[in-house]
């Protein structure tokens, strides 16, 4: 005898009756969500009624004078972007500086000092004593000499954004699409130019933040005669 799999909308509980009428809906942020993403199916025309009520908004990260911790919040677009008054925020997101790693609170004591040596250690080891796995989605992303593995490059691809909330949660650099270098080195051309169209057009030495007067006079010779 044969079995027939019935499915039902998570959200509505309705029935799904046709695989295409089957919708894939990832929680990354919610007020109620605890540890990491969830998911959850639904019928193709909720998730279109969630898409249709997307807003355009900024995750900003504020690092404020006399508080040891950031606050990270979420405004409306439009806003942030009236606040760029010299430079359009478009332009402004494309020259800015990749963002510098958060500072962790240092102890002065020598105990604790040791502590943290001893953490650091730990941290930075697995539990055999060997190297840390970068092509895990543990440590993906994370800076490390040495060659980045395709395995890394496409957990970086595929979980970019929960990486670089990591990163930022364990107050390392994170990883920009507006740094060549960044692309470059996980293979993120695709996403650069889905989320900065236009910057695939430039050859990378523009991207970069080295200005021709620092190259030495022969480099600078060298690209007038090329």
């Amino acid at each position: 005898m044969g079995q027939k799999t019935v499915r039902f909308s998570d959200l509505s509980g309705q029935l799904i009756t046709e695989d295409d009428a089957l919708a894939r809906i990832v929680v990354h942020d919610h007020p109620e969500l605890g540890d990491g993403p969830v998911e959850f199916e639904a019928l193709t025309d909720e998730a279109k009624v969630i898409e249709k009520a997307a807003l355009r908004v900024a995750i900003v990260e504020l690092h404020v004078p006399g508080e040891d911790e950031p606050r990270r919040v979420v405004v409306d677009a439009a806003t942030i972007d009236a606040l760029a008054t010299h430079t359009p925020m478009n332009e402004l997101l494309i020259t800015a500086r990749p963002a510098r790693p958060a500072r962790r609170a240092t102890k002065t004591t020598s105990g604790s000092a040791s502590s943290n040596s001893t953490n650091t250690s730990t941290s930075t080891s697995t539990s055999g004593g060997g190297r840390v796995n970068y092509a895990t989605l543990e440590h993906a992303g994370e800076p490390h000499k040495g060659k980045t593995t395709d395995l890394e490059k496409q957990l970086v691809r595929d979980h970019f954004d929960e990486i670089n909330d990591r990163l930022v949660a364990q107050g390392l650099r994170t990883i920009s699409l507006a740094d060549p270098e960044h692309v470059e080195r996980y293979g993120l051309q695709d996403l650069a130019s889905e989320f900065m169209p236009g910057q695939e057009a430039l050859p990378i030495k523009e991207l970069t933040s080295e200005r021709d007067e620092d190259l030495p006079l022969d480099d600078i010779q060298d690209e007038l005669a090329s």
